[in-house]
Parts: C-alpha cells; structure tokens; sequence
C-alpha cells in the first residue's frame, strides 16, 4: 500500500513538472512571436522598412543598415516603446556618410561716413590683416569695423575675383552696401546726383569681370532747378520745346502730350526735378501751351511763376486777345502773365549787333559793337574768366548810342554761350541768338534760364542749342582711333580663323565676333576699312580673293550680330602686306589676319556743314579778312578762331535725364571748366 502510495506521489509530481514544462515553453513562444510582429509592424509602420526584426525567446534583434545615425536611433526608441528596452538587442549599422560639404561663405560691406563694416563668413585662408589694411587707407579717419568669421575650407571658385571687384567697387561709392558670393557681387548706392548715378554705373558695367554675375541698384535724389524754367515756341520750324522742366512724371506726362497736341514731333523730353513754384505747374504750362497753339506762332516762357508769352507779328489782334484772356482767366492764381503781341518790324539798316564765335578748339572770338572802352574790357576780362585767358580774341569797337541795358545783354549772352562746345551768340537790340552744338542734353535749358534770369522771362530768344552725344564727357563715347584700337585689340587676343582655304569661319571664331559687335556699339559711326590679309602660300590672284571673301565674310557675320555695317567696306590685300616673314611657319600665321583701318576720323553722323552769319547780320559780323574790320595796327585774330560748323540735327531732344560714364582722357580733354561768374552781371529789369 505504502509502495503504490509513493509511486502514484511521483507519477503526479512528474506530469506536473512536464505540464508546467509545456506550458512555460508555449507562453515563451506566443511572447516571441507576438513581440516580433508588433515591431515588425511599427517598423513599417514609421517607414524603417530597412529594419529586420528577429526575436531570440523574449529577446529582440535589430538587424539591418540604417541611412542615417538620425533614423537608428529613431528605430531604437520605436522598438523600446514597445517591448522592455532590456530586451532590445541593436545589431544595426549605419551607411557610411559623405564628407561634410563646405559653408556658403558671402561677405556684406557696408560703408558710410563713419567707415566700413565687414559683416559675413569668409575661407579661413582669406588674409583678413591685408583685407582690413586696404580698406583702412580707403576711409582714412574713418574705421573698419570686422565682425567675419572664418571657416577651415578652401575659397569657392569666383571667390577672389569678387572680392577683389566689391573692394574696387568701394573706391567709388562712398555710401553703399555690397554683397559678396562666390561669383556675384550685388551692389546698393547712394549718389548725389542723376550724373554721378550714371557714372557709377557705367564704371561698374564696364569693370566687372566677364565670369562675373553682377547687379547693382544705385539711386540718386532729382537736381533742385533754379529757376524753374519751360520755354516753348511755335514757328516756321514747328513747335519745339527749348527748355523743360517738370516736378513729377505725372506733371512731365502731360507737359509733353500738351506739347504734341500742340504739334512738337520727333523724342521729346522735359528735366525732372525740384523746385516748382506751384502743384498746380503742369497745369498752368498746359494752358499756355494751348493759348500759343490757337495764335499758331510765337513763344511762351515760365521762369517759376512768372509768365511771358509773346505772339509774333503774324498773329492777328482778334486771336491775340481771346487767346491771352482766356489764359490770364484760367491761370492758378500763383502765376503771373506778361503777353505781348511783336509788331512788323520796320526795315532799316546798321542795326547794331554784337556776337561772340567759340570754335571747335575753344577759341573765341569777341565781335561788334560795345558801349565805350570800359564795356569792352569788362566783356574782354569777363570772357577770359570764362574760357580761359589765351582763348580769347576781341575785335570789338565802340558805339556810344546803343540801347539801354546793352552791356546786360552782352554779358548774358557770353555766359550763355559757355553751356555750348562749340557755337554762337548774337546780341541785337530786338533778340538774343544763341546756336551751337554741346554734350550736354540739358544744355538748351540752362541756356533759356541764363537769359531769362538776367534779362527776364520776357526777353526774345532765338535757341538752336543740339546736343552731340560725342561731346558727351558723361558718355565718353571713343574716337576713330581709339574705336579702330578697341577692335584691333580684341583680335589680337584672339585672332579669326577659317577653314584652310576658304573663307569660311571656323567654329572657335564665334566668341571673338561677338566681342568685335559688343566692341563696335559706339563706333558705327566711323567709316572704317575691314582689311583681310593671307600669307604668300598660293597663287597671287587667288590670295587676293581669298583675302576679299574672308573680309566679306567677317563683315556679314557682324551684320548677322545686327552690327550696322553700312560704314564699313571689306577689302582684301592678298600676301601685298605682310607683317612677318612668309618663310617661317609663325610669319605666314602672323601674316594671315583681319584687321580694322580708320578711313575718316570724323563720324558720318555727325559730319557737321560750315555755318553761315544770319542774313540780318550786320557787316562786322562775317568772317571777313580780319583786316577789314580791324582797326589800324591791331593784331589779327587767332587763326583757331574760326566760325562754328553748324550740328547736324539730333532729334528734338530736350533735358532728358543723361547716363553719366567714366570720362576717358580724350573726353577730358573735350571738357572744359566753365566758371559762372554771376556776381558781374547786372539783371536787366
């Protein structure tokens, strides 16, 4: 009893323990399998689907190549909140990562008054001591202020280059701010004047490197204009402004459509800037506009508020007077009107005139008739303050009975005549002429203000004042022979080549044509030779034509870059002008060439006819043998004083806005001071 006792004890106790046993085995693998599924799922889930999940009894294995130590760590912390971190084995690797690219390095420079601040991230090998040491000598009392930092890379490619351009840059903008990257410069500035704005630009565009990306944003304020003039006319030649002014584009929009109704054709232009007397300006010259067009010939003139309108001799009085009282009805009540209608002038002859002839070189010469030998050496000294004291020539004589206010006229004219480059006053009793040639676009205007300031807004005026964009020290647009230089240089640096024997141009030729038709924008004026040169290789005939046709050929691929080609002939001189020596290899090729030859230094544009004296013009007036007009025993003039070549008409382009350019050395030497000694002229009232 007691043996079945003990052997039913342990049969119970074994299939206890093999029960528990079964059961602790499955309860481990429902944990296994359920945990790997639940961080299989989680795993897609999130987008890890570059982890695989194995599971090892309660353990879970991580396995596979993470793209990031980011996304690792990411599916490390997934899986821990899902099973005990305990259990989480990370048997993941991670792809191997790219070298850490380089900084976007860029540098601000800001300069004003003060100094100049460097603000940005710069290559460390950039030598800031250096830097800072130029930039120093550039402000003089002022600071450099360096707030860079630097980082342990190479320079980008194009850094350099723009640094070194933003630091030129600065020479010239004493109020700015420049941008540096790598490759780009953007520059912001303030000028003090629209000429000055040109000049900086011009400067810019012309300096920046070719591989150079370049933007600039440069403002300047509008030019306080004292008086504030327009002066208008209508006659034989059509309606035409002389001078003209606008507060606004608003005001300057219906100045100029006020002017084209009232008939002006051609590019008209009107100065903006401050200084109007009135808001009500574009009004008011609206008006007067309209009242000269129903008299249909005659001038108006605005000096600030004041207005002058003088109808010529044709008007009828019935027009003159309802014209006139409707202007004077409607005015805003700031402005002032004088109206005049000129009566038919009765004929008589030695009507007393003086006049002043500058030439081409500055010579002038001084002519007709003065109040007594004081007048004369005031006019004298007065011109020598103008156009320097060898310049002048004076062949005046004295006439104790000229009208009143004589010596006023004289001497406004003369500081009319210094806004020219080349030109002519005449003085007479009933009208101030002033004609010539200038490179100024509001030329016209300053003159209309001179006389009007000294002799009123009142005052006759006959204006043919032309501006000449090659006189233009602000354009600083090349002669002929700097033209010719500038092409010949550029295929010197790189030479055309065609096809072997023939006149086709080969491929590599494109980029030097298009720096010949960037090269010839400011030089289609002048005539000029495009001469085609061959080696002595070859029959003489068949060189000749082969010369000929690579010149044509050269020539009409400029006219395909819409290079106005109508001044320049293509010639070819075969192997009849060698350079180098025909028996070597490098003299035949230096032999094979296009080059440019000037015909005429001067552009057909501007081929300018003699000038004749006006038939009203009084004997002294001609360019007579001095001796005829000379008193006894008095030097003759200055052979350089000869009279002006009237300007071939520009268009009626009045007081627009000019783009000022760097002064070349051969525009300097056009320009010339032109003092305004104002204090020794007396205003006519």
């Amino acid at each position: 009893m007691r043996l079945r006792n003990t052997i039913l004890t342990t049969a119970a106790f074994t299939t206890a323990f093999v029960l528990s046993g079964l059961i602790a085995g499955g309860s481990a693998t429902v944990i296994e399998i359920r945990s790997r599924n639940a961080v299989r799922l989680a795993m897609e889930a999130a987008g890890h689907s570059w982890v695989r999940v194995q599971t090892d009894g309660l353990q879970v294995i991580l396995l596979g190549t993470a793209p990031s130590e980011a996304d690792r760590f990411r599916a490390l912390t997934l899986a821990s909140t899902l099973v005990d971190g305990a259990r989480v084995v990370d048997n993941t690797d991670v792809e191997s990562t790219q070298a850490l690219v380089a900084p976007d390095f860029s540098l601000e420079v800001l300069r004003n008054d003060d100094g100049i601040s460097l603000i940005g991230l710069v290559p460390a090998g950039v030598d800031r001591t250096a830097l800072i040491e130029e930039l120093r000598a550039l402000v003089g009392e002022g600071t450099v202020t360096d707030m860079l930092a630097s980082a342990d890379y190479p320079a980008p490619p194009g850094w350099d280059e723009a640094v070194a351009f933003a630091t030129a840059t600065l020479r010239t903008v004493p109020r700015s701010k420049i941008s540096v990257e790598p490759g780009k410069v953007f520059v912001t500035a303030i000028t003090d004047s629209p000429e000055e704005k040109a000049r900086i630009e011009t400067s810019l565009a012309r300096r920046r490197p070719a591989d150079l990306k370049l933007s600039f944003d440069i403002s300047a304020p509008r030019p306080v204009i004292t008086p504030f003039t327009l002066r208008f006319l209508i006659d034989e030649e059509g309606a035409r402004f002389d001078a003209c002014s606008a507060d606004t584009e608003r005001a300057r929009d219906r100045i100029l459509a006020a002017a084209r109704g009232a008939g002006a054709k051609g590019t008209l232009g009107c100065t903006l800037g401050m200084g109007t007397p009135s808001p009500d300006w574009a009004a008011a010259v609206e008006m007067g506009i309209g009242a000269l067009n129903e008299m249909g010939s005659g001038t108006i003139t605005y000096s600030d508020a004041d207005i002058a309108l003088i109808a010529a001799d044709s008007v009828t009085p019935e027009t003159f007077d309802k014209a006139v009282g409707e202007l004077e009805s409607n005015l805003p009540e700031v402005f002032s009107l004088k109206a005049e209608l000129q009566k038919k002038p009765d004929a008589s002859e030695g009507v007393p005139e003086f006049s002043a002839i500058l030439s081409e070189t500055g010579r002038v010469t001084l002519r007709g008739r003065v109040l007594d030998d004081r007048e004369r050496g005031l006019v004298e000294n007065f011109a020598r303050a103008q156009f320097g004291f060898e310049a002048v020539y004076g062949a005046t004589r004295v006439d104790a009975d000229l009208p009143a206010g004589w010596p006023t006229r004289v001497l406004a004219a003369l500081e009319a005549l210094g806004e020219v480059e080349q030109g002519r006053v005449v003085v007479r009793p009933d009208v101030v002429r002033v004609t010539g040639i200038s490179g100024n676009p509001q030329a016209s205007d300053a003159v209309a203000r001179i006389l009007s300031g000294h002799l009123g807004e009142a005052a006759a005026m006959e204006l043919d004042v032309r501006y000449d964009k090659r006189l233009d020290p602000v354009l600083a647009l090349p002669d002929g022979p700097e033209c010719v230089a500038r092409l010949n240089g550029v295929l010197a640096q790189h030479k055309i080549s065609f096809e072997p024997g023939s006149s086709t141009i080969a491929a590599d030729g494109a980029e030097t044509l298009d720096a010949l038709a960037a090269a010839m924008k400011d030089c289609q004026g002048f005539r000029m030779e495009l001469a085609g040169h061959t080696d002595s290789q070859g029959r003489d005939e068949m060189n000749l034509n082969l010369s000929q046709e690579r010149a044509a050929a050269v020539l009409s691929a400029l006219r395909d870059r819409r290079v106005l080609v109508g001044n320049i002939t293509a010639k070819g001189y075969g192997e009849t002008q060698p350079l180098a020596d025909n028996d070597t290899e490098e003299g035949r090729e230096a032999n094979r060439r296009i080059e440019f030859v000037l015909l005429d230094g001067e552009p057909i544009e501007e081929e300018l006819p003699e000038a004749t004296a006006p038939e009203t013009a009084a004997p002294e007036m001609t360019e007579a043998d001095p001796a005829e007009v000379l008193p006894e025993g008095e030097a003759p003039p200055m052979e350089d004083a000869a009279p002006m070549e009237e300007p071939a008409p520009e268009g009626d382009v009045v007081g627009q806005e000019a783009v000022e350019i760097p002064v070349s050395p051969a525009s300097e030497a056009k320009a010339r001071p032109k003092p305004r000694p104002d204090n020794l002229i007396p205003k006519q009232n």
